[in-house]
């Protein structure tokens, strides 16, 4: 599991969360008070294994497991096992006889970044039914720890991904893995030749190459029978348009990434035979005006990165008949004004990527007609503040992307027919206090962020009407006091605030009672500690999960 997923199951699982609740649950109060006392328990295998599976994520994600209070869960039929990157107590192969002693129940484990060597990988032999193995960072685990997987038939997932040990050679314990659907391998270096062990793996769904350098056109041929594959990443490999051509027989592949790639527009020719195309990344490959005329047989597409290449406006003449297209990246791509125009009949278009372009103002007429367009990013081109009155009629914009060089408080004006807007990024834009008069329209916005410097506790009364706020960064405002604080604390949506390098106190930390919600509050270079925040944490934020500074 990914820190990130990782931080979202604890948000929603941990103690703290639940029983901040008015009316908590007869279960939810055994379950914590069991967390609070687990070295008092020495098994809970009499338990039904649900109640058991219920104290063991909340010990996780609470990130009180350790190895002694895991010896309470010995034989209690654990479906699940989540320690991918637990940075509580140190996961190596002492805790495998626990985890294996959880037999055929067990369907899924994740023991990434932990200290796992290949003699750990012996104990899940008792576990023929796990369907889920995650590996990743497990620098470890060699060649010589792979047979010990491939006995566990029943792997549907399973991933390896950040793993320098694992060589061609090693792979071919893979080979009877007959039933995985989905295989990750990015990052291990010492794989070349390595996929000819996958030709039976007909089932396989999903295969993850990202940044395996080693990769070339001949690790291609291989996978042209694996005819179910719907989704192929071969980032940053040294794959051709020749290895692409192994390609033309997956009939069922939706998502290619190809970023990073010795490819060219020569490659279009073996892309346009995958019909069931929808979601492609070229984006730093050697893509120029030459050959893009194929583009017009990819119809298919609704997702499409180009970023990075030295493609031109002619270019995106092919680009016309992809009626489909709901997401287009030109970020950093030689486009002007001109090149717009032959975008302006994609009004499927949710998500348009315009980032370092030449475009100006007077290309922006043409989009004015993508109602359906979500987010615009047009930061870092010559868009000034007259340009952005011709947004004026994307109803369904929530996400907009300006280049603080060139956005001003008047700028701001040009917006506020954007009624809809629910995130606003100005970050390094000059905006002053005056500019906050016009942030009082967007009242649906959910993510602000105003870190330029310019703002005084005058700016932040135009903020506190912002009832929908979930996510507020006002850091690197030095001007800011406590009086900021007092002013949003009627903001009570919010989860996320950032105030660090401003003027703000411990004194001011009272103002922030009323806001329950808030899981992350960074106030780094105040003239506040960790224990302050903590004495708040515990008396009037119990969700308040993530801090800084910390002491």
């Amino acid at each position: 599991m990914s820190r990130s997923k990782f931080f979202k199951s604890w948000l929603s699982h941990s103690p703290s969360f639940h029983l901040q609740q008015h009316s908590p649950s007869l279960l939810s109060l055994c379950i914590h008070r069991a967390t609070q006392d687990i070295l008092e328990y020495h098994t809970f295998s009499q338990l039904p294994p649900d109640l058991a599976q219920q104290i063991f994520n909340n010990l996780l994600f609470s990130r009180r497991l350790t190895r002694p209070s895991l010896q309470a869960f010995g034989h209690c039929a654990l479906q699940d096992i989540y320690l991918g990157e637990y940075d509580g107590d140190v996961v190596d192969d002492s805790w495998m006889d626990i985890i294996s002693s959880q037999g055929s129940s067990l369907l899924h484990l994740d023991l990434s970044a932990s200290q796992l060597t290949d003699y750990g990988l012996t104990y899940l032999e008792q576990c023929q039914n796990i369907t889920s193995l995650n590996l990743n960072h497990c620098h470890r685990i060699s060649d010589h720890g792979l047979p010990y997987i491939s006995d566990l038939t029943n792997l549907t997932s399973l991933s390896f991904a950040r793993n320098h040990a694992i060589s061609a050679e090693g792979m071919s314990a893979l080979s009877g893995l007959v039933n995985l659907v989905k295989l990750d391998l990015e990052r291990c270096p010492g794989i070349h030749g390595g996929l000819a062990h996958l030709q039976g793996l007909t089932k396989l769904e999903s295969l993850n190459l990202n940044w395996c350098n080693c990769i070339i056109d001949v690790d291609m041929k291989p996978l042209s029978g694996l005819t179910n594959l719907k989704s192929l990443e071969i980032s940053s490999s040294k794959v051709t348009d020749i290895g692409i051509r192994f390609l033309e027989g997956l009939q069922n592949l939706s998502l290619l990434n190809l970023e990073g790639c010795f490819v060219t527009a020569a490659c279009l020719d073996s892309l346009a035979e995958l019909p069931s195309l929808s979601n492609l990344n070229l984006s730093r490959c050697f893509f120029t005006n030459n050959g893009c005329e194929m583009f017009s047989r990819l119809e298919n597409l609704e997702v499409l990165n180009l970023g990075f290449n030295e493609i031109t406006n002619r270019c995106l003449e092919y680009l016309r008949g992809m009626t489909k297209l709901k997401s287009l990246n030109l970020d950093s791509c030689r486009i002007d004004d001109d090149g717009l125009v032959h975008l302006a009949g994609h009004q499927q278009l949710k998500c348009l990527e315009l980032s370092d372009t030449e475009i100006g103002s007077s290309g922006l007429e043409h989009l004015s007609g993508m109602h359906n367009l979500e987010k615009l990013n047009v930061s870092f081109t010559m868009i000034n503040d007259s340009g952005l009155s011709e947004l004026s009629g994307l109803s369904s914009l929530k996400s907009l992307n300006l280049d603080a060089r060139l956005v001003t408080d008047n700028g701001l004006g040009t917006l506020t027919s954007l009624s809809g807007l629910t995130e606003l990024d100005l970050f390094g834009a000059r905006i002053t206090d005056f500019g906050t008069n016009y942030l009082k329209n967007f009242k649906k916005l959910q993510s602000l962020e105003i870190c330029g410097g310019g703002l005084s506790d005058d700016g932040v009364k135009n903020i506190k009407e912002l009832s929908c706020l979930m996510l507020l960064n006002l850091s690197q405002n030095s001007n800011l006091t406590d009086t900021a604080l007092q002013l949003i604390s009627g903001l009570t949506s919010l989860v996320s605030l950032n105030v660090s390098n401003t003027g703000m106190t411990r004194n001011g930390l009272q103002h922030l009672k009323r806001l329950d919600k808030l899981r992350c509050l960074s106030m780094e270079s105040c003239e506040v500690t960790g224990n302050d925040i903590k004495e708040l944490q515990s008396t009037s934020l119990p969700n308040l999960i993530s801090f800084r500074p910390q002491d």
